[in-house]
């Protein structure tokens, strides 16, 4: 019977097919059989293989989740003029849900392997949608803590970066690096759309209509999550897009555990060195972007004389950029290897940093530009190499491993928020924390340059596309 061919593979790919379910590997060793009920070469509808419909649910899932992230910056004004609660009640309740998005992370990625992606996206949404439309109805700052905090906290912190890991690694072979950077552009670009609106709305009717509009954001999503999103590519009789044949990615196993396994996975990958490393340099990254040019670049250029509107014009333009770099380097993932990436990476942006307060100045020079442009192209392109290289050392763990990786990255975040206010408030300016930031970075690039690669396993070879 003749086979349609899978457009992930080569043109001769299909001539080779039986040998290659034959032929030894070069660790001598014999493909396995392909999964039971799993055709190599079946195409969705239109032609397009099942694996980009759910990358496409997986990015809209993401923008819905990205609206609420939107909305601290904007809505904390209003409440605090509405109720009288001060900056430091509200702000406790941004850091409740700042801290949860990265510790919800590993084990949601560990509820995913037990439960499947649909059901806990789908669950982490309504989260969203609950706590968001709830605080219409809210009178006390518990409740602020609890909706905005703690529902919302745990609803975005399911969607983070491990559910990008958790698809790349089941449903792509083929194209991973490439769609992990275009699924970690979704964050900035659901920001991108959502903060002129929230903003506009917040403006003309008050912090509840923006609120409302997250909320239906996040539900009208869920359609979308339930009817595209599958748990494995064998569950629809597919194999991962550009795998070999007998390939086991994308095969249902079944991983019992739940939310403990998150846990067990952590004591695991604990006593690895390439751990220790990756989620290292990871906690730079979380330092050196949220935590301080996204929390204080605003406030450090307005000290040397520069307008906060065009400071914050400027930082915006920083996002703009952040979605063209991460799917860059997604695409430089494919085709280079990770850790020199991570070493170019973390290398250039601590020389930046090194630079940035001379270039801090009351007009935006060319050389300011030239910073913004290269931040933004730079921001999280972190992310495609650090997931690759988690697959890569870590197996079947990769995504959970990653989770824990990225609740590393969020408390670089925060001990760098706290921090670079220390220092602002002891010494009068920011220099110093641009400094440390700045050696940390050169930091994350020795211990990057330390990773050493190994043979990918089987599974994990590609066909040339």
């Amino acid at each position: 019977m003749t086979e349609l061919q899978d457009p992930a593979r080569g043109p001769k790919a299909a001539e080779q097919d039986d040998t290659a379910r034959t032929a030894p590997t070069p660790g001598g060793t014999t493909p396995t059989a392909p999964h039971p009920g799993v055709r190599p070469a079946r195409i969705g509808p239109f032609g397009i293989h099942p694996a980009w419909l759910v990358a496409a649910a997986g990015f809209v899932a993401l923008i819905g989740a990205a609206g609420f992230r939107s909305a601290p910056s904007v809505l904390m004004d209003p409440l605090h003029r509405e109720f009288g609660w001060s900056h430091g009640t509200i702000g406790a309740a941004v850091s409740l849900n700042v801290l949860l998005y990265g510790l919800i992370s590993p084990f949601a990625a560990a509820l995913m392997d037990r439960f499947g992606i649909r059901k806990v996206v789908a669950c982490a949404l309504l989260l969203v949608a609950a706590g968001s439309g709830l605080t219409v109805f809210m009178t006390r700052p518990w409740q602020l803590m609890a909706t905005w905090g703690l529902l919302v906290g745990i609803g975005v912190g399911s969607m983070s970066m491990p559910f990008v890991a958790t698809i790349t690694t089941r449903w792509f072979v083929g194209h991973r690096g490439l769609v992990t950077g275009v699924l970690t552009a979704a964050g900035a670009t659901g920001q991108l759309i959502f903060l002129p609106l929230i903003s506009a709305l917040a403006q003309a009717h008050g912090w509840r209509a923006p609120s409302l509009v997250i909320a239906a954001a996040a539900l009208a999503v869920v359609p979308v999550v339930l009817l595209l999103i599958r748990d494995f590519p064998s569950d629809i009789g597919v194999t991962a897009y550009g795998a070999e044949p007998g390939s086991q990615v994308g095969v249902r196993k079944e991983l019992r555990g739940g939310a403990a396994r998150a846990v067990t996975v952590l004591f695991r990958v604990a006593r690895r060195p390439q751990f220790w490393l990756l989620a290292g340099g990871f906690m730079v990254c979380g330092a050196s972007t949220n935590g301080l040019v996204g929390t204080y670049f605003v406030s450090a250029a307005h000290d040397h004389g520069m307008p906060p509107t065009t400071a914050a014009s400027l930082l915006a333009t920083v996002g703009i950029f952040d979605v063209a770099g991460t799917i860059a380097s997604g695409w430089l993932t494919d085709r280079t290897e990770p850790r020199y990436l991570l070493v170019a990476y973390y290398g250039l942006r601590g020389l930046s940093l090194v630079i940035l307060p001379s270039l801090l100045a009351p007009d935006t020079k060319p050389s300011m530009w030239v910073f913004i442009v290269f931040y933004g192209l730079d921001w999280v392109a972190t992310v495609p190499p650090t997931v690759a290289l988690c697959r890569k050392y870590f197996g079947e763990d990769g995504a959970v491993a990653f989770g824990w990786a990225f609740a590393s990255h969020q408390l670089g975040a925060a001990l760098a928020a706290t921090g670079a206010g220390i220092i602002r408030d002891m010494r009068g300016s920011y220099d110093l924390a641009w400094y440390i930031a700045g050696g940390l970075c050169a930091a994350a690039a020795v211990m990057s340059g330390f990773l050493r690669s190994r043979a990918a396993s089987a599974v994990d070879r590609t066909v040339p596309a």
